[in-house]
């Protein structure tokens, strides 16, 4: 039984059992935060993709498919490091994460989302990109096709985050739900976006797998000050 595990796994798609950990890459960033160069490349902001140095790499995803995926397979890099150095700074009790990396295709990620919830055992699953307008943009209904119950909270608050960054986010779609005793996140593309959700969300996490069945999870609270009522609170 996963509750009965003393870590959490998250899984990078998506979280150890008190947090197992596991990100989950969507093959797509979101184009909304591309900017087009005069030579038909798609060149992401070196605001987004800041390193935690201040340094800034300097990528560029082409339009051709020939390149897409070398180049995009990249930028899935910072996305993942940008929630691992979140789960490495904020979660206090024992996780590990699970990686993995999924086209943009709905059956696809329905089936990935399916193994690390009911194989893999993650108690968080957050996705990264694909919640867009785009008609390749389909994590959002994959997370829905393989959820029990949605939880439109998560979806609101993440949207009013990115809002106050960016105008565009009023075209993310993103959701949370839950499979079994399994949160399920959508993240945005943006790894800076990224960084700025988990700063806040985050907080409801805990307490959300408490209530499904899953691991106690502890937090920094210098970084995220978790929340629970009194009476659910191990101190």
């Amino acid at each position: 039984m996963l509750g009965q595990r003393s870590f959490v796994r998250v899984g990078v798609d998506s979280a150890l059992h008190h947090l197992r950990g596991l990100t989950f890459d969507s093959a797509v960033f979101e184009d909304v935060h591309c900017q087009w160069s005069p030579g038909g490349g798609c060149v992401y902001p070196q605001d987004l993709l800041s390193r935690g140095d201040g340094s800034r790499p300097d990528v560029q995803v082409r339009s051709t498919d020939s390149l897409r995926q070398s180049q995009c397979r990249r930028l899935r890099g910072y996305q993942r490091a940008a929630i691992e150095q979140f789960l490495s700074e904020a979660v206090t009790s024992p996780w590990e994460v699970v990686r993995c990396l999924v086209p943009d295709e709905q059956g696809l990620i329905e089936a990935s989302l399916e193994e690390l919830v009911d194989s893999e055992g993650c108690s968080v699953v957050v996705t990264t990109g694909g919640t867009g307008p785009a008609p390749r943009d389909v994590t959002p209904e994959a997370t829905e096709a393989v959820c029990e119950r949605m939880l439109p909270g998560f979806g609101e608050q993440m949207r009013a985050i990115s809002l106050r960054h960016v105008s565009t986010a009023v075209l993310s779609r993103q959701v949370a739900g839950i499979r079994g005793s399994c949160l399920i996140l959508n993240l945005p593309g943006s790894p800076r976006s990224i960084r700025e959700i988990l700063d806040e969300v985050f907080a409801a996490v805990p307490y959300c797998v408490d209530l499904i069945g899953g691991p106690y999870i502890t937090t920094d609270p210098s970084v995220v000050d978790a929340f629970r009522p009194p009476h659910a609170r191990r101190e």
